[in-house]
């Protein structure tokens, strides 16, 4: 298989484009695509909307999860600090 001419992004970019009002046909010229390519973007962009929404849902709850892992490492190390600092000045 060869290298694709146009990445995710730009074929996203490209389907955006149809949605605000220009034709098909126009879009392909411009971007020098056959019809029936637009056509399989655009199907297996819309049916992978289901699936990205999961996955970012997933991606979402992982983040929030190792956000409060770093709370609490943060809250430990400065807790840490704090006593490290306060059995030094007591040495002294």
């Amino acid at each position: 298989m060869g290298k694709r001419k146009f990445d995710d992004n730009q074929i996203t970019v490209i389907l955006k484009e149809h949605q605000s009002g220009v034709t098909v046909a126009d879009v392909c010229h411009k971007h020098g695509i056959s019809e029936p390519t637009f056509y399989r973007w655009q199907s297996l962009q819309f049916g992978n909307i289901g699936l990205d929404a999961r996955r970012v849902r997933a991606l979402e709850e992982e983040n929030q999860k190792l956000k409060k892992l770093l709370a609490g490492a943060m809250l430990s190390a400065a807790t840490l600090s704090e006593m490290l600092a306060k059995t030094s000045k007591g040495r002294h």
